[in-house]
């Protein structure tokens, strides 16, 4: 059996045996990654996995199995396996399929897989990461050591199809190169990294220049001074600033909001950022990481406008979250291979803004720029935020000496209609994306 064979292989079994809906997700991949340090093989791993999940309902009790075993007595298994759980949990007036109507996905290439990464050979990979680990080695006399460098790669299938007529399947690929080398100066060290990922091999920065922009990092940061409490404008580079939009995705999820454990609860239509905030979410945009055909519940993914210059106009929700919720779903179910689905994003950004980072920095004047977060203290009910933090500060409108052992604090509602300035420098590097941003009246703690 084909893979989507075999999925609506399961699905029929489990109507045949009792089941008054069942959807059905197989995964199949291969993976690659290398590590090397100091231009030697540290680890090393290929290998390729495929497994299945069965999620089924009786009325509104659902049950849920998987399995590694495609063949036709494994799949048996699972359905039995899935209809016994069902059996004996209680019903949920909200759980169920989406409509027939719903259901669909987006047709054409969204360019998600690449034909270059499985003709790269492995050697090639390996010294992939030993020119980044060189490059970063050679670059300033100062890197006195590495943690080392990694490649990795990836291709994979996911198939999904339910008891409503609905399949369909689609295949990705990913190839990304790593390196974090050490700076010395003296008794002190410190390290930095820097990464590319793609869709394509060719598509990645070359080797040399991950390599040197990791040691130009790391070298920034000798040096590094406490500074006294205070509160300032923090600016956050592009790789942290993403992660206010992790917190806002945990806030704006369904989940959150009908259990009522988020600070944006009851916010929708009203202003709860800067006026120059929009934050986006889209898994159709071709190429990049979350983008695909059709969300974990086969219903099409779409463009949702989440933060609309500065007012949330949307949650980001599944099936069962919109139910509970008396909403519509925005196609961001999520899952796993079993078990009922929870709610992801596609690419979920925060669209540019006009400055350049150093146009940034010159309207700050004084503050900190952050470019590393340490520690989890966020509460996203409250919207309570302190973190560690480690940077460079900014003097005199420019990037001075580096900074350490301190924390940043505030509270996201206040932060996100404190965002001042928001940078031209937005890269899609990943599924969750942001441009350099300015905050301020955050609470800087030091000595």
């Amino acid at each position: 059996m084909t893979l989507l064979e075999a999925a609506e292989s399961a699905i029929q079994l489990a109507i045949e045996r009792g089941a008054t809906g069942a959807e059905c997700t197989i995964a199949e991949g291969d993976e690659f990654s290398a590590t090397v340090r100091m231009g030697e093989v540290e680890t090393l791993k290929e290998a390729g996995s495929r497994a299945a999940g069965l999620r089924v309902l009786i009325g509104q009790r659902q049950g849920s199995s998987y399995t590694s075993d495609l063949t036709a007595d494994g799949l048996s298994r699972m359905v039995d396996a899935a209809i016994a759980i069902a059996e004996i949990t209680e019903s949920d007036p909200h759980a169920g399929l989406p409509a027939a109507d719903e259901l669909g996905k987006i047709e054409g290439d969204l360019l998600l897989a690449s034909p270059d990464i499985a003709s790269v050979e492995a050697g090639a990979r390996i010294e992939a990461a030993k020119r980044a680990e060189a490059a970063a080695l050679s670059a300033d006399a100062r890197i006195a050591n590495s943690e080392g460098a990694g490649c990795e790669t990836y291709t994979g299938t996911r198939v999904f199809a339910n008891s409503l007529g609905f399949s369909g399947a689609y295949t990705s690929t990913t190839a990304s190169l790593s390196v974090t080398p050490v700076a010395r100066e003296g008794e002190a060290m410190e390290r930095d990294y820097w990464h590319t990922v793609s869709r394509s091999w060719a598509g990645m920065e070359a080797p040399e220049e991950v390599g040197r922009i990791a040691a130009q990092r790391a070298v920034r940061r000798l040096g590094a001074r406490k500074i006294e409490t205070q509160k300032a404008t923090v600016v956050f580079e592009p790789r942290v600033a993403k992660s206010i939009l992790g917190h806002i995705f945990e806030a704006v999820s369904g989940d959150s909001i009908y259990r009522k454990s988020s600070f944006l609860l009851d916010q929708l239509e009203r202003p709860v950022a800067a006026a120059a905030v929009t934050v986006i979410d889209d898994a159709t945009l071709p190429g990049l990481f979350g983008t695909s055909p059709f969300d974990d519940e086969g219903v099409p993914t779409r463009r949702t406008a989440v933060i609309e210059k500065g007012v949330l106009k949307n949650y980001l929700l599944n099936t069962y979250t919109a139910r509970k919720l008396g909403m519509k779903t925005t196609g961001c179910a999520a899952r796993g291979l079993s078990g009922a689905p929870g709610v992801g994003h596609g690419t979920l950004y925060l669209e540019a803004g006009e400055w350049t980072p150093e146009q940034i920095f010159e309207k700050a004047g004084t503050g900190l720029y952050v470019t590393e977060l340490i520690g989890f203290g966020v509460n996203t009910v409250t919207g309570d935020y302190s973190r560690g933090a480690a940077g460079l500060w900014i003097q005199d409108g420019k990037l001075g000496y580096a900074v350490a052992e301190i924390t940043i604090a505030g509270n996201l509602k206040d932060m996100l209609h404190n965002i001042a300035y928001i940078g031209n420098d937005l890269e899609f590097r990943g599924s969750t994306c942001a441009p350099t941003i300015a905050i301020t009246g955050m609470t800087i703690s030091g000595k």
